[in-house]
């Protein structure tokens, strides 16, 4: 089950990213850290009501982020849309242990559908360079890269930001 986050969930949401920041830098890819994501990002998400938990046998298991807010790092990119009607995901984790389990194709695909219901023009994000995985994941759901920004907090590599036009 798919539904708003709640502050009683965040403990569990912090615990699952850093768990999937500790596997991606056992695995050479330095995407999160102790600085991102935190707890006020998610405590904003949840203010917002931009942020979604995927729910198993009664425990949180992962978590997206469905903003419409559009943050000024990704102003330089050349969209395929309009700045205006888009949603922007971030935050996509799913516990290590449930990974390559089709738990982020449901919170995406629950995503999409909120896009499509909400008549939005597109959905929009990015995802670290490094990430190969990732970025197979997205471009396999028809996400098209358009460009790069930068976190330099994050990394010294660039993210990829993609689109998918609805």
């Amino acid at each position: 089950m798919i539904r708003l986050a709640e502050e009683k969930d965040i403990q569990t949401i912090l615990e699952i990213t850093k768990s999937c920041a500790k596997s991606m830098i056992s695995n050479g890819v330095f995407q999160w850290n102790d600085e991102y994501p935190n707890l006020s990002a998610f405590q904003n998400d949840i203010k917002r009501n931009e942020l979604y938990v995927l729910e198993l046998d009664k425990v949180v298991k992962g978590c997206i982020v469905i903003s419409t807010l559009m943050d000024s790092e990704y102003i330089p990119i050349e969209w395929l849309t309009k700045n205006e009607n888009n949603i922007y995901i971030h935050r996509l984790a799913v516990h290590p242990e449930l990974q390559g389990k089709g738990c982020a194709q449901q919170l995406m695909s629950f995503a999409e559908q909120f896009a499509i219901d909400n008549r939005y023009s597109s959905i929009r994000l990015d995802t670290f360079s490094q990430n190969k995985r990732n970025q197979k994941f997205y471009e396999l759901r028809g996400y098209k890269r358009l460009g790069n920004i930068h976190f330099p907090k994050q990394s010294e590599f660039p993210f990829h930001c993609y689109e998918l036009v609805l």
